[in-house]
Parts: C-alpha cells; sequence; structure tokens
C-alpha cells in the first residue's frame, strides 16, 4: 500500500499487558461474568432486545446493510456511499461497476462482508481488475457491501448506549484506532521494520490478511508507512481510549443519529475523521455500525493494566444487561438461545470462507 498519513504515534507504542494474552484467554472472564448477569437476570440472550429492528440486537449474525436501511436522512447524510451487492454466481464486475456508477461511487471503493466482523474481508479495490477478483473469490449467495473510500487520517468508535426511558443516551467510551504503520529510519527496509514490532508481526503472520506493500523498500527517515486498509488488532493495530475527547457537540450529533435509525439503544459508530478538533465538533462520516455484540476495545489502550481493562468491559456489560432489562418490561422478547447459536455458527463459517483483508 501507498505511504499515507496515518494516525500513529511516532514510537510504536509498546504492547499491552492484555493484547498479549491469547484471544480466547482474555474472553474467558467476560463470558463468566455474561453467564452471571444472564443468570441474574434471567437470560443469556437478553442483550438481543436492545435493538429490536435488528438481528439479535446486534449481538451477533446482523448484517452492515440493516443498520443502513434503518436509517433516516440524518443517519444517512453521515454515512459513507454505500452498495449492497448479491454476490449471484452470473454477476461480472462490469455489471456491479454500472451499479457503482448508478449509486455515486467509484474507485477505489471499499469491499466488506455484510456479515462480517474484525475486518475480515475488508479490501480496499483499485479497479475493475480487483473487483472481478473480490467476486471470484467472495462466497456464492452471500451479499457485501462497497462503500466510498474515505481518506481521512483518523478512525475511531463512538460507543453509544440509552436506556429506554433516557432523553439522552451517554458516549460510555471513544476507541481510537492507530492503523498498523512503521515509521523509516533511512537505514531499514520494511520487513525489517516490521520485524522489530511485536505488535506489527502479527500482520504477516496472518493467514487472512494481506499486506500490500514492498518489504525490500527502505522508507526515509519519518516517513509513514501505513500497511493496511483495516486498523484491527488482528493485523497489528493499536487501540487508544480517547473518551476524555468526548463533548456535548459530538454527544449530541451522535444523538441525533441514533434517534434516526429506529429503536437504537446500544452500538458503536466506526467513523472517520480529519482531526481531533472535528471529531470533537461532531463531525465524522461514518463507516459501519455496531449493535449490542460491540466490544469496549477502548479498554485495550496499552496503559491500562489488565485489572482495569476488566473493570472497563465489565461496566459496560452490567449497562448492557440493565439496558435489556428495562427492554423487556417493555414487551420486547429475547432471541432464543438456539437461534442465536445458529447465527453465531454461520458468522464463524463464512469468516473462513473470505477473501482475505489487506
Amino acid at each position: 500500500m501507498a505511504s499515507e498519513q496515518a494516525l500513529v504515534h511516532d514510537d510504536a507504542v509498546p504492547e499491552g499487558r492484555f493484547e498479549r494474552l491469547p484471544k480466547w484467554l482474555n474472553l474467558v472472564p467476560m463470558v463468566l461474568q455474561w453467564c452471571w448477569l444472564g443468570l441474574r437476570h434471567g437470560g443469556i440472550a437478553l442483550p438481543s432486545t436492545v435493538n429490536p429492528g435488528i438481528t439479535a440486537g446486534g449481538l451477533v449474525g446482523e448484517g452492515k446493510l440493516e443498520y443502513f436501511a434503518a436509517m433516516g436522512a440524518v443517519a444517512r447524510a453521515a454515512t459513507a456511499t454505500w452498495l449492497g451487492v448479491r454476490n449471484d454466481h452470473a454477476l461480472q464486475a462490469p455489471t456491479v461497476c454500472a451499479r457503482m456508477r448508478e449509486a455515486g461511487l467509484g474507485f477505489p471503493v471499499v469491499a466488506k462482508p455484510d456479515l462480517g466482523w474484525c475486518g475480515y474481508g475488508v479490501r480496499l479495490l483499485a479497479n475493475e481488475d480487483e473487483l472481478g477478483d473480490y467476486l471470484r473469490r467472495y462466497p456464492r449467495g452471500e451479499e457485501f457491501v462497497l462503500q466510498r473510500y474515505l481518506p481521512e487520517p483518523g478512525e475511531a468508535g463512538l460507543f453509544y448506549m440509552r436506556a429506554p426511558d433516557e432523553a439522552l443516551g451517554r458516549l460510555i467510551g471513544i476507541l481510537l484506532r492507530d492503523y498498523p504503520a512503521v515509521t523509516g529510519n533511512g537505514r531499514d527496509d520494511i520487513a525489517m521494520l516490521i520485524a522489530a514490532d511485536s505488535r506489527l508481526r502479527r500482520a504477516t503472520a496472518n493467514e487472512q490478511h494481506e499486506c500490500r506493500y514492498d518489504p525490500a523498500r527502505v522508507p526515509a527517515a519519518g516517513e509513514v508507512v501505513r500497511l493496511s486498509t483495516v486498523a484491527s488488532t488482528r493485523v497489528g493495530g493499536c487501540y487508544r481510549d480517547g473518551s476524555a475527547l468526548a463533548t456535548p457537540m459530538l454527544l449530541a450529533h451522535v444523538e441525533a443519529i441514533a434517534r434516526d435509525m429506529g429503536e437504537f439503544l446500544v452500538g458503536r459508530f466506526d467513523v472517520r475523521y480529519a482531526d481531533v478538533g472535528g471529531l470533537q465538533r461532531g463531525e465524522f462520516t461514518i463507516m459501519e455500525v455496531n449493535g449490542a455484540g460491540s466490544e469496549a476495545v477502548h479498554a485495550w489502550d496499552p496503559k491500562y493494566s489488565i485489572r482495569e481493562v476488566y473493570a472497563i468491559v465489565f461496566a459496560k456489560q452490567r449497562r448492557l444487561f440493565a439496558i435489556a432489562q428495562a427492554q423487556r418490561r417493555r414487551g420486547v422478547a429475547p432471541v432464543a438461545l438456539t437461534e442465536l447459536a445458529r447465527l453465531w455458527w454461520r458468522q464463524r463459517r463464512l469468516m473462513r470462507a473470505y477473501p482475505p483483508s489487506n
């Protein structure tokens, strides 16, 4: 991938203790608390009530297009132009390109699975040939999203929660994502710079991710080379807690968007922004929306101890169940556990079949 400005630290941020834990291990305390809350409130699947218009409330198995379809004029105006595509057997790239033009889309464009997670299957496509390659590699009969590429350097996750009887929701966390990137020293090539960073080594050892760069290129001193379209920790990205950036203006804009999406009470808006001051004024563009299953990943900031990480995550899960319980009192029924399991299994199966992200 070509060099471009990215929001990264001048010096590589060391991995935090929580990051170094195996993914399955760091989930164990969260799952145990979830089960305890489920027993206390009378249902492990209870949080599926918080966004009634979305499959399972956004816990698992919902599509990105569901959130877009729920948007009114206010929310759509804040969202990057998108096009939903079903990859039928007869579909060809020229046909999709024609539909892109009708939707006001052009290359480069971002392709992402409708049913996605952690950036799996997300690819930046530069031309019709790359679109054709994506069509050939994408599971047949499944939908994906084409969306306008956003060049703004900042990426954030705005975690919103509102109880059904509250007049105003809350931003319980702001996630800042640093893209996988290296900073040149004028001597070492990109491969050597990656090898020296334990977090970035994950990007080159991930079978479901392709980094687009020339490993033999020697970046100039101070030159930042972004390595990936996605900023997930799965591919070497870094998460930081930007909750201190919350302002009344930012909350007001998020509130207006959430209120324009039907009964949307819990979720994370993943956005791009030009600068921190603009973000605080509510100047951002939505890439996608996630529901009740959104993790409080701002807690993954390397500055936090493992104890502090779980304190943040546990508080989020307690509030999630409290909102869900209020929804059940209003007559919203949770999905059955068997349905939740079916949705989870389908999502896991599809993730393994997606083209590698880049």
